[in-house]
């Protein structure tokens, strides 16, 4: 493990372009379920709710079924109190330091944005961003998700939703095609905390064509024989012992 971290800040020290591309597993030491693990959102009791998860998170719930769309939404996707941990931390550091060029992360949690780095593509939108789908008027996050039952504009009366990508739905094509081509001019690399199985976004690390691809996650995933370093561990274990 010392070997890797030792390998990990050479190869941070030599590369001036940096893209972090993060998912669940980087929120998780915050307090927050991922979707996949034994502790995540698909694996724990969901008898209270009348659906699967993955229903729940999509658009044919939010239109066919709303008030348990966001019953579930409210209660499991909430984390506005939640603090960013030593990842973000670092990631705003390399920020900082004129390192990290770029985030692109499959987070709705903006921790990101929370920790202070400002060049950010959420794929899959933001719990902080939510709209009028009748006349697109935007609201804060606390009004939704201190709303009863399903949010309702004040302007129009139609239904507000969270401008996140729900199952069933397109990535945002704008934030997508700047994401890629970030991670395209990239020197570096890095993936964290993301099992690489959600697509289109898993297949993104393809157009990398820098000198260090690194994969930084608690679990192998598939496009382990393409890094040139892969670290499964905790991250705080990993990003702690980086200068």
């Amino acid at each position: 493990m010392i070997n890797n971290i030792e390998e990990l800040q050479k190869m941070i020290d030599e590369s001036n372009n940096i893209v972090a591309f993060t998912g669940a597993g980087i929120s998780t030491e915050s307090g927050i379920k991922d979707f996949r693990s034994q502790d995540g959102l698909y694996n724990i009791n969901n008898s209270k709710y009348k659906f699967p998860p993955e229903y729940m998170l999509s658009s044919s719930c939010l239109y066919n079924h709303p008030k348990d769309f966001f019953k579930y939404y409210k209660e499991q996707l909430n984390c506005l109190d939640i603090k960013p941990n030593i990842t973000h931390n670092y990631l705003k550091k390399l920020e900082d330091i004129g390192k990290l060029k770029a985030i692109v992360t499959q987070n709705i949690d903006g921790l990101h944005t929370k920790a202070g780095n400002t060049n950010i593509y959420e794929l899959h939108g933001t719990i902080y961003k939510n709209y009028c789908t009748g006349c697109y008027k935007e609201y804060p996050a606390d009004y939704i998700f201190n709303s009863k039952d399903i949010p309702i504009c004040n302007k129009c009366g139609k239904t507000i939703r969270p401008n996140v990508v729900l199952y069933g739905e397109m990535l945002p094509e704008q934030v997508y095609k700047e994401a890629l081509l970030k991670m395209s001019e990239a020197d570096m690399l890095i993936v964290i905390g993301t099992s690489l199985t959600v697509y289109p976004a898993c297949d993104m690390i393809n157009v990398f064509k820098g000198k260090y691809l690194v994969i930084i996650n608690n679990d192998k995933t598939q496009y382990d024989n393409k890094a040139n370093l892969v670290i499964n561990d905790k991250l705080k274990n990993v990003f702690n012992k980086l200068k």
